[in-house]
């Protein structure tokens, strides 16, 4: 996976506003804390999901490197707000994912929870992959460029975890129909939010 990530790859029908990376450029202190705590979130997401479905044999082998691997994330996000004379600051509310909640099924058997939470989970890593990568191609940072780029490339695998989980758990036609709807449903919300120049999301 290199810079070919795009829209086709990642399957979101409306990309980021192109204002967005300037602005948040402009304002790398606040989405660089933004960023340490969507870190910290997903890898919570991924030890709720292992705690919640130990015997899946295969979610709990997936999903246990990702852990390791956003918490690592969130630990280089620290280092470089340390570098910047920055620290972590207070959560903010992430209305992008509190928005996205609202969209999973509730009901339905243990299996087509676990599949709504793993699809929510796809649909935040293919978000944020295509954010990384239009801070890698805008921030003048070159430092900063860099390691947008390697966690670009991160989040396209964690993306493609989740939604073969998915399909193994519901077949793959009956996952892509619901994929297809929560994607309608994400464009419908990237459209209606504000271009906010302190969230990653």
């Amino acid at each position: 996976m290199n810079e070919s990530i795009d829209k086709s790859v990642l399957g979101l029908h409306l990309p980021t506003d192109p204002r967005w990376a300037n602005i948040a450029g402009m304002n790398i202190e606040d989405i660089l804390i933004d960023h340490a705590y969507c870190e910290q979130k997903a890898a919570s997401s991924c030890i709720s999901l292992i705690i919640n479905y130990p015997e899946k044999d295969d979610l709990v082998e997936m999903l246990t490197p990702v852990v390791s691997e956003e918490w690592s994330h969130f630990e280089m996000v620290i280092e470089q707000l340390k570098k910047r004379g920055y620290s972590l600051g207070k959560m903010r509310k992430d209305e992008y994912v509190a928005q996205l909640a609202k969209k999973v099924r509730k009901g339905g058997s243990r299996e087509d929870q676990l599949v709504e939470k793993l699809l929510m989970n796809a649909l935040i890593e293919a978000r944020s992959c295509e954010r990384f990568k239009m801070l890698h191609k805008n921030l003048e940072d070159e430092e900063l460029s860099e390691f947008y780029y390697q966690l670009m490339i991160s989040e396209a695998g964690h993306y493609k975890n989740f939604l073969s989980l998915a399909k193994k758990y519901l077949g793959e036609e009956k996952v892509m129909k619901r994929w297809e709807e929560l994607l309608k449903e994400e464009a419908e919300i990237i459209k209606n939010l504000d271009v906010r120049s302190d969230r990653m999301h």
